[in-house]
């Protein structure tokens, strides 16, 4: 039996009377969100929006959830009242997770149905990943993980299902721009929300704008760094970042990398 009918079987296993998915519009969750449609009929796909996820990405997952012609529903939270949330430590992402899987069970009882699942891959296992915490303790199923897939199979499977994600860079929250130990505050994601817009309006297409405070250190893929090779595109993009508030604009000169 191959992967993914491992997979769809212990999907339909766990949800019988429907399931609910916790869509973020990356490629993990809009694979398993397509994979759920396959095999049960009652099929509910949640984006918890707050402020820490951009306008562009809230969007984004509409239209995917509309490829994918699945039920889409908008749930929205504030995390910026959760002093455990705003003061921004290492386990910021576990007080997250926990907050939005909290409404998200409202939302699947409200439904009547008791599955829900996220998107969590075995190749992220060997990270640090706090939110995963939750998740366990909450009882939310990790499919991939139970049947151990990781990254690279989802965008395999992703490509063979013919979903325009498959291809596409990892998306995180605004507030992974923000170090540990620097509050999040409305002002400081609206301001990166804004200078990621202008760098990705640039005709980037992996954009980080990590927040220092007066410092704004822009990450973009690394194949997309000769880009920078371009006096008038730097005097343009630094003069726009400075016009947000931020006193020096740098580039990061390795590019974007998760680790």
């Amino acid at each position: 039996m191959s992967k993914i009918e491992k997979l769809k079987e212990f999907i339909s296993k766990i949800g019988k009377n429907g399931v609910v998915v916790m869509f973020s519009g990356g490629v993990d969750s809009v694979t398993l969100t397509k994979l759920c449609k396959d095999v049960i009929k009652r099929v509910f796909a949640v984006t918890v929006v707050s402020e820490v996820l951009s306008k562009y990405d809230v969007e984004y997952a509409k239209s995917v959830a509309k490829e994918i012609g699945v039920d889409h529903y908008i749930l929205e939270i504030d995390l910026l009242n959760d002093e455990n949330f705003v003061r921004n430590d290492e386990n910021r992402c576990y007080f997250c997770k926990k907050k939005m899987i909290r409404m998200v069970k409202e939302f699947a009882s409200a439904v009547g149905v008791e599955c829900i699942v996220e998107g969590t891959n075995v190749s992220e296992l060997n990270e640090y990943r706090p939110g995963y915490r939750a998740v366990v303790e909450e009882g939310v199923y990790s499919p991939w993980i139970e049947v151990g897939i990781d990254k690279e199979e989802i965008r395999s499977i992703a490509k063979k299902l013919g979903l325009s994600v498959h291809d596409n860079p990892p998306t995180t929250c605004l507030a992974t721009r923000i170090p540990f130990g620097h509050r999040i505050t409305h002002e400081r994601l609206r301001r990166i929300e804004k200078a990621e817009s202008i760098v990705r309006d640039l005709d980037f297409k992996v954009v980080r704008v990590r927040d220092y405070g007066d410092i704004a250190i822009v990450e973009v893929g690394r194949e997309e760094r000769s880009k920078f090779f371009n006096v008038d595109l730097m005097d343009y993009l630094s003069k726009s970042l400075k016009d947000l508030g931020y006193k020096y604009v740098t580039l990061n000169l390795e590019g974007y990398s998760r680790f």
